[in-house]
């Protein structure tokens, strides 16, 4: 994975964020969902170097071989507007003030909550599976609620660390020939240390505490993204069966909005890589 690629652990705040990044011309950043690591794009950012970026891939805060602080009652040390000051720290660290931006799953968030609040860092942003959360929790049906009760079990105190810590491998299942060895490696061994799985669930319950919040209190300020914005959705997932064409419900955050489906399951960097890259480089190309 990442042939050509460095990688390094760097020191913010009171976190260490280890990071893989590699090419040369101008900053993409690749954030990761749940329950991945940065491998998850070790097919999506060697084409995006060849395409004349440098690519940069953090494994969130707590997430792989990140680490973050104890929890708080609060959630607050693993608030999305916290791990996307990680995300400004680690770019500044390596010499890049500004970027193009995509985040996947709980990584979109990150890439939300980045793009508003650090408007003259991010040049273009893609949120991929993704609305926001103050979205998903004022749209909830009994549908949302069977099919992502992982949020609110998650949002659990100490039960779900217990479940998931029990049979780790049960829970979290993955896929070597789909996944590609190395990437499921370093997924399985991230998945069997309790650590990185205490990180993961305070990453869900900030989500639907402060995170919410803080999302409220954009809509009420009429905060915005105003970079360009691309949505992409995996059309074989259910964020389109739950609510039709996300880009409407998009054009309510940003100015300049558009988007498509990918013909993928949800883990379109491993499923359908050529597809995204190509989207990708596509909505990236105006910064090269």
């Amino acid at each position: 994975m990442f042939d050509n690629f460095e990688s390094t652990r760097i020191p913010v705040d009171d976190a260490t964020i280890h990071v893989r990044y590699g090419g040369s011309g101008p900053a993409v950043v690749l954030l990761h969902g749940h329950p991945r690591t940065s491998a998850t794009w070790h097919r999506v950012a060697p084409r995006l170097v060849e395409r004349g970026y440098t690519v940069v891939c953090p494994d969130l805060r707590g997430y792989g071989r990140s680490r973050g602080p104890a929890p708080t009652d609060d959630h607050a040390g693993y608030s999305k507007r916290v791990v996307a000051n990680d995300i400004v720290a680690v770019l500044d660290s390596l010499g890049h003030r500004r970027f193009a931006l995509a985040g996947h799953d709980r990584g979109s968030y990150v890439a939300f909550r980045l793009a508003l609040d650090h408007p003259a860092a991010v040049s273009r942003v893609a949120l991929l599976d993704c609305l926001p959360i103050s979205e998903h929790l004022s749209r909830i049906t009994a549908e949302f609620a069977t099919r992502w009760w992982h949020w609110f079990f998650f949002a659990q105190p100490g039960i779900p660390e217990r479940v998931i810590n029990a049979d780790p491998d049960s829970w979290y299942q993955g896929d070597p020939r789909a996944m590609g060895q190395e990437n499921y490696d370093e997924w399985r061994a991230a998945m069997r240390n309790p650590e990185v799985v205490r990180a993961m669930l305070e990453d869900y319950r900030a989500g639907v505490t402060v995170d919410a919040e803080h999302e409220r209190a954009d809509r009420a300020a009429g905060n915005r993204l105003t970079c360009p914005t691309l949505i992409l959705w995996s059309l074989r997932d259910d964020l389109e069966d739950l609510y039709g064409d996300p880009v409407r419900i998009w054009r309510d955050w940003a100015d300049d909005v558009r988007g498509h489906g990918i013909d993928s399951g949800h883990h379109m960097a491993e499923e359908a890589p050529e597809a995204l890259a190509d989207s990708l480089h596509e909505f990236f190309r105006p910064t090269l």
